[in-house]
């Protein structure tokens, strides 16, 4: 079971056996370094943004020649990559040879990215209806090559919506976002990514502080639009991929999370859509958010929950948790290290812990002697699982327990959690009233659905004398 059911944030993140912590990693998904504001100090320049630990550039070409150069320079980093477009501002100038040589750039490897194109009727240098059929022009060779599309949209968010949608392009990320949260909701419906960047640290920048706040972690991206919008304390000066940082630490702040978490998160969103660096190869047994240690045991659920994220995506907050194997004692043991070093080991990852029961008291048994706190959350179908009480066993085991019921009723909840066993409702109902004569701290939870009435659920956790909470949909980890 994948539950939402933790508070979103991180602390540094450490290795669980070593202790150490992992550098930060971030990728400047937006930049223009081939552009003649660097032309002085280029070198310097990418030798900072590789010591403020820029895993990946990707320079953007807006004009022909800027494309051509930007190649040119990928070809010469091993960190660097580029994207082939023509910006909406040049969309007057483009030609049949144009379209032809952005097809052939295309071709090269380290070109990852067509764009950056879209509208701008902010300045129109081209006219409207020029920047539309180029638009469209670019959505075509996307669709040709595969490659995903770098928009830009200024005070044209309705044309862009709709030519996109018109194309069929499910692949690519608005830059530079500007709108409010409404768009950003109509952005991430068409599968796309929302990308951030320096305006957000900006004092009177609230919509996009609150779209930077809220964006699931699954379609946030992070850049720096260098050479323009430096960040605070830069502002005004220019900007630099190095200055990534003073914007990711906002966001950071804006979400409740660390730098390492987004750091993270935003580096594997980046790597998925340009298809650049190298993936996580197995699932983590072990993953820190916060002050927490969260153990992902089994991927096995009696549920299959219409908001779980399991079935669209391997990863929570960047941590990938899609299991290639269940994990044994010792190798759990193992990935926890001192569970003294956290405030809790909680038993939570991308199934049922309680699958599991046999495995998770001799590990909490363990947690238990070495000093530490233990925490389970889970569906409360326990009993149904293993055809007895199991509550009772946990007993002197578990420190606090987070029940999900995510309905007021057993027809809501067939219907939103898709239980594998009949009239499982009322048998979690059964689990929680065994679950609080064991365990000292027990809350039931629910997920802030469509046709889940709160009031009702809120109603049966004072009936039952625990705790109630409402967690938000996209708020996993």
């Amino acid at each position: 079971m994948i539950n939402p059911d933790v508070a979103s944030g991180g602390d540094i993140l450490h290795s669980p056996e070593s202790n150490n912590i992992r550098p930060l990693s971030f990728i400047d998904t937006h930049c223009h370094i081939e552009m003649k504001e660097f032309d002085h100090d280029r070198d310097g320049v990418i030798r900072r943004a590789r010591e403020a630990g820029m895993e990946a550039l990707i320079t953007i070409g807006s004009d022909l020649e800027g494309a051509l150069r930007g190649a040119e320079i990928a070809e010469k980093h091993d960190f660097i990559y580029s994207a082939a477009g023509i910006h909406p501002h040049d969309a007057k100038d483009f030609t049949a040879q144009t379209f032809s040589t952005l097809r052939e750039l295309t071709k090269r490897k380290k070109v990852v990215a067509i764009g950056e194109t879209g509208l701008d009727y902010h300045y129109d240098y081209s006219p409207r209806d020029v920047q539309r059929k180029v638009f469209e022009q670019h959505l075509t060779l996307a669709k040709e090559t595969g490659l995903p599309v770098v928009v830009h949209s200024r005070e044209a968010h309705d044309d862009t919506l709709k030519i996109v949608m018109d194309s069929g392009v499910t692949n690519g990320l608005f830059h530079c976002f500007s709108g409010d949260m409404e768009l950003a909701e109509q952005v991430m419906a068409m599968g796309w990514y929302i990308s951030i960047a320096g305006p957000v640290t900006f004092k009177k920048s609230l919509v996009l502080q609150e779209v930077a706040g809220k964006v699931p972690d699954d379609y946030l991206i992070i850049e720096t639009d260098s050479p323009y919008l430096a960040p605070e304390p830069f502002r005004g000066k220019r900007n630099e991929p190095a200055y990534l940082l003073n914007t990711a630490k906002k966001i950071a702040d804006l979400r409740g999370i660390s730098l390492q978490d987004l750091s993270r998160i935003t580096t594997l969103n980046a790597k998925r859509l340009f298809a650049i660096g190298g993936l996580p190869d197995k699932g983590e047994i072990a993953y820190q958010i916060r002050d927490s240690l969260y153990l992902n045991i089994t991927n096995r659920c009696t549920n299959r929950c219409s908001f779980c994220v399991k079935f669209h995506s391997d990863y929570v907050k960047g941590h990938k948790l899609r299991l290639a194997h269940e994990p044994e004692e010792e190798e759990i043991k193992r990935e926890i290290g001192d569970p003294k070093r956290f405030k809790e080991i909680v038993f939570c990852g991308y199934g049922e812990p309680l699958y599991r029961i046999e495995t998770v008291k001799n590990i909490a048994l363990w947690v238990k002697q070495q000093g530490g706190s233990v925490r389970i959350n889970t569906n409360g179908q326990a009993n149904l699982i293993h055809k007895r009480n199991v509550a009772p066993e946990l007993k002197g085991l578990v420190d606090s327990m987070s029940v999900s019921l995510d309905a007021q009723d057993e027809d809501t909840y067939d219907r939103i959690c898709k239980p594998s066993f009949p009239h499982a409702f009322s048998e979690v109902l059964r689990f929680i009233r065994e679950a609080k004569n064991a365990v000292p701290d027990l809350q039931l939870t629910v997920v802030a659905l469509q046709g889940v009435d709160q009031d009702k659920c809120r109603e049966i956790a004072e009936e039952l004398g625990v705790k109630f909470r409402v967690r938000e949909l996209d708020v996993v980890g």
